[in-house]
């Protein structure tokens, strides 16, 4: 795996050093009171940057209101320590709100035997990490194992099993959406519409790469989603500030709608997010299938004798 950012412009570059040293400090402040000796004794292995600025494919245009994020696996020493509550969430919103860095910083954070089973496993957004992926921080002897391949056989099958829960679950929650909408539920309505958009973000990415982060910020979820597919970028209208805020209210309403009396939002905005929503699910929908019939016809190859002349 690479360790060098000489494809990226310098800006890019210092500002992954910077957010680099900042994790490497925060995770040393969370830890460092802690009486546990697996929590005192702590250590970050790794830090990889994965995703459009590994491969060299980002998008940095936000005059068109679309700038890629940052993409960032943690890999660390001990179970616990993967707590982005208690471990991340300090650090994570100074980097946020830190005018030294122009570009949102998504993280997530796995053991090494974590991310060594699954690479065993051959499952995709491993392998393709371990492929692409650009080493920030490595601590010596804390080898990544080598990627195997998936069957397609296994492949296909982990991939319909996907599709069929998570492509239900998304519709479910449309459905229910419509319901608390017709019986003037709004704030109901709002949270199920984020964990329709959520589900039918999961559904993709396990499809496509048998992964999805123990997130429910469906921003990072859009973020991962749409650096692999491009075409996804258009469900959601985000030139003007008004599309912009409709977003950032589904994003809020996860925890807001269930638990803040100041959280509102009117049948028309509500409207609008059905249908932005509705039409990520039938894209999405379109993708996984097309996906799946990709995995079918590579595992119907693999199976079929070779014909001897």
């Amino acid at each position: 795996m690479r360790s060098d950012l000489d494809h990226l412009p310098a800006v890019q570059q210092r500002e992954l050093v910077y957010v680099t040293n900042r994790l490497l400090e925060g995770f040393e402040k969370a830890t460092a009171r802690r009486t546990q000796a697996w929590c005192r004794n702590g250590k970050v292995l790794k830090i990889i940057l994965f995703g459009s600025y590994s491969r060299n494919d980002w998008v940095d245009e936000p005059e068109n209101g679309y700038q890629s994020d940052y993409d960032l696996l943690i890999i660390v020493s001990h179970p616990d320590l993967t707590d982005i509550a208690e471990y991340w969430y300090e650090i994570e919103e100074k980097i946020l709100r830190n005018p030294r860095v122009r570009r949102l910083v998504n993280i997530i954070v796995h053991t090494l035997d974590e991310v060594n089973r699954a690479l065993t496993r051959g499952e995709y957004f491993w392998t393709d990490i371990a492929r692409d992926g650009i080493l920030l921080h490595d601590m010596p002897g804390h080898a990544l194992a080598s990627p195997q391949p998936l069957t397609p056989a296994d492949a296909l099958e982990m991939a319909k099993g996907y599709f069929e829960q998570w492509m239900k679950l998304a519709s479910d929650a449309l459905k229910g959406a419509r319901f608390y909408i017709e019986n003037n539920a709004f704030r109901d309505a709002a949270f199920i519409l984020h964990q329709a958009t959520e589900r039918a973000y999961s559904c993709y990415l396990l499809v496509a790469t048998f992964y999805v982060p123990r997130s429910h910020n469906i921003k990072f979820l859009r973020s991962l989603v749409e650096d692999r597919e491009p075409g996804l970028i258009a469900a959601w209208p985000r030139m003007r500030r008004a599309d912009r805020r409709l977003f950032s209210i589904l994003k809020r309403a996860y925890v807001e709608a269930r638990y803040s009396e100041q959280f509102d939002i009117g049948l028309a905005d509500l409207e609008t997010l059905m249908v932005w929503i509705a039409a990520l699910r039938d894209q999405i929908e379109i993708l996984c299938r097309e996906r799946i019939e990709q995995l079918a016809a590579t595992a119907s190859a693999i199976s079929q004798p070779v014909a001897h002349k």
